[in-house]
């Protein structure tokens, strides 16, 4: 009995040992492939390149890039909370498979947001962008808001699609100044363009990246931002909570994740390396050149976002009637 209680000890010894040793040897053992839920060019997978180069410095080891884009992010993004918690995976996603995919997705998403995941670091948050074609008879967001109320059901606003960003931005902001729009869906901001300077809609809210090219061309007007303060990238936009409507908010925001249940020594270790490099200025100037502020959150700042983002989105949603399954 002795002898096997020996062997017993021995084994969960060697066993603890072993576990000790790969955490401890983490990330040594081989690349980490950081995915990204939406396709190469896109926002996300810039500013992820933008950190895989002094990532893979700080840790000595090769940071793989992976798209796996489809379904809104959600194909990505379940991939990762599916994958081995070793710290070999990690996620970069936009804040839409985190915040209302849960909601919009209830029978066919496959991935909790709050369960499957571990928040590492909230990477950095941009604004959208009110634009109207640059003929349209409003330059300022009161201007806007008093001229669509004289022609009630007659303007037309675009997005990028049902239960996207520019969609329930536009929808809460139709609520909050009681206003009678509608919602046109294009495939993409490009086509959302093409209609408001042909002025088949009136309005859309949209990432900055796409609506300040065409500010500074003088095909559009921008009207207000939707971050509670103003954006050095932006300067002259005011927020819309600035405008008379107090606590408006409708940020897009990045950040990476882990597969719930990696070791919290290694999820600690990234935010640390991450934190340093997003707030350097040479991070942050690029990032600024894209409109995103770089931020460099705790895990515990990045999960409060996700359950106010949530709870946010999750009244607009309720109140639309809206589901994507």
């Amino acid at each position: 009995m002795a002898r096997i209680f020996t062997i017993i000890c021995a084994l969960m010894t060697s066993a603890f040992s072993s576990v000790t040793s790969a955490q401890q040897a983490w990330p040594l053992e081989r690349p980490i492939h950081l995915i990204v839920p939406f396709p190469a060019g896109s926002s996300p997978d810039l500013l992820a390149r933008l950190l895989a180069t002094p990532l893979s410095k700080a840790l000595n080891q090769n940071i793989i890039v992976e798209n796996k884009p489809g379904a809104g992010g959600n194909i990505g993004t379940r991939l990762a909370a599916r994958a081995a918690p070793d710290g070999y995976t990690l996620l970069y996603t936009i804040n839409g498979p985190l915040v209302t995919a849960a909601t919009l997705y209830k029978k066919t998403l496959g991935y909790d947001p709050f369960k499957d995941l571990a928040p590492v670091t909230l990477v950095a948050t941009s604004p959208n962008v009110l634009i109207v074609n640059a003929a349209f008879p409003a330059s300022t967001l009161s201007e806007f808001v008093s001229y669509v109320k004289t022609i009630p059901g007659k303007a037309n606003y675009g997005s990028v699609g049902p239960g996207s960003a520019s969609h329930l931005a536009m929808e809460l902001f139709k609520h909050r100044a009681e206003l009678e729009l509608t919602h046109i869906p294009y495939p993409g901001f490009p086509q959302v363009t093409t209609a408001i300077i042909g002025q088949d809609i009136q309005a859309a809210f949209m990432v900055p990246a796409i609506a300040m090219a065409q500010v500074k061309s003088g095909k559009v007007k921008a009207l207000a931002i939707t971050s509670l303060t103003e954006v050095a990238a932006l300067p002259g936009l005011k927020p819309v909570a600035n405008q008379g409507f107090a606590g408006f908010e409708a940020i897009s925001w990045n950040a990476i994740l882990a597969p719930s249940g990696t070791p919290n020594a290694i999820t600690a270790r990234l935010q640390k390396e991450l934190s340093s490099i997003i707030q350097s200025d040479e991070i942050k100037e690029k990032f600024a050149a894209q409109y995103f502020t770089a931020v460099g959150s705790s895990p515990q700042e990045l999960t409060r976002l996700m359950q106010q983002e949530t709870a946010r989105w999750d009244e607009v949603i309720a109140r639309l009637k809206l589901s994507l399954d």
